[in-house]
């Protein structure tokens, strides 16, 4: 075990990921505490394993009681500089506790093991933080409702416009298909490649992918035209929620309605393995995904992200709407898609 930071509460340590039973004893508290999805250790421990980026974490603890977790990425990228992220790759994340000053303990530790590790800063998707920290409360929303009883039920539920569309994807002849089988995954990824190298972003290594099924519960939901997979998404199922996660189409399932028509299966499909919401995650406020999301009926609920960036250091800049970025987002679409897929996963494992 390590030693408690000298500068903290002594009830504060970073937490050994790699053994089994201490990832256990935390993965019990995220359930026993209704956490999320991205405070798991195994969540963390995917990452790793699909990117190198280090798993590792915040204990607080009080008579060899867990009573608080903050989990953490330490992001290293020869770009973008290196981080503590709670929690890489994810939208969510934050210190689960019993109280504000354990949350905010568990802060200024991350603080103490940011300069420690050589990172510019600690960055929070979720949860409490010290009010010296750096707090935005409208940078991104996210959109969550219940599920519908059954399946025309789930389709009235949709707006009149948005449920006109996927009428017109119900009509077109598109097959469905879901599963893991290594079928499923190469065609998720070719999809989810060419559809952010369209929208001029890296995509992230296939082996993310392969560790986030292999340790988490998720699908892999497919739509094909003609026997060609057009749209495809992975999701994740947590706490009742189903979360399309990693999901994307093809120039020629827009005009097929195949992304309407995905979400709804996915829906349906959610409902049938007995899940009760559907969360849509989250999107850049008033982007085109946000739109979106609301033709769907979803409503908007703002989500409050925090950072804290090392003295002397400069804060760390992976926002794709920054001005920094436009220009490297510009060229990227312009690349052909071999070779956006060749460099694409080096550079995304260090975008966290």
């Amino acid at each position: 075990m390590n030693a408690p930071f000298p500068l903290t509460a002594p009830c504060v340590r970073e937490a050994d990921l790699r053994q089994p039973d201490e990832a256990a004893r935390i993965e019990a508290f995220v359930a026993r505490e209704n956490g999320n999805l991205f405070q798991r250790p195994a969540w963390l421990l995917g990452v790793e394993e699909g990117t190198g980026q280090r798993a590792t974490g915040l204990l607080a603890e009080k008579g060899g009681e867990i009573t608080g977790w903050l989990p953490l990425t330490e992001i290293h990228s020869p770009l973008f500089g290196r981080a503590l992220a709670s929690s890489g790759f994810g939208v969510g994340g934050g210190a689960l506790s019993s109280s504000q000053r354990i949350a905010h303990d568990l802060c200024r530790a991350a603080e103490e093991l940011a300069i420690r590790r050589s990172c510019s800063g600690v960055e929070l998707r979720g949860g409490d933080a010290p009010s010296d920290w750096d707090v935005t409360t409208d940078s991104h929303c996210n959109f969550e409702m219940p599920l519908a009883d059954d399946d025309e039920a789930q389709l009235l539920a949709i707006p009149r416009k948005q449920r006109a569309e996927v009428r017109k994807g119900l009509k077109t002849e598109l097959e469905v298909r879901v599963g893991t089988s290594e079928a499923d995954r190469a065609a998720h990824y070719a999809i989810y490649a060419e559809s952010v190298r369209n929208l001029g972003t890296p995509v992230f290594p296939r082996a993310l992918f392969d560790a986030m099924l292999a340790r988490l519960d998720g699908d892999i939901l497919t739509v094909l035209h003609g026997g060609e997979p057009v749209a495809s998404v992975l999701s994740f199922y947590h706490d009742g929620a189903v979360m399309p996660y990693w999901g994307g189409g093809t120039f020629a399932a827009r005009g097929l309605r195949a992304n309407d028509r995905m979400y709804y299966e996915l829906m349906l499909h959610a409902r049938r393995r007995g899940c009760e919401r559907f969360d849509f995650g989250r999107s850049k406020t008033g982007s085109g995904a946000y739109s979106f999301k609301k033709n769907w009926g979803f409503e908007p609920e703002p989500l409050s992200y925090a950072s804290w960036t090392a003295p002397g250091a400069a804060r760390r800049d992976v926002d794709p709407n920054s001005q920094q970025h436009a220009g490297r987002i510009a060229l990227w679409r312009k690349l052909p898609l071999p070779v956006a897929n060749r460099f694409g996963p080096w550079i995304a494992r260090g975008l966290g």
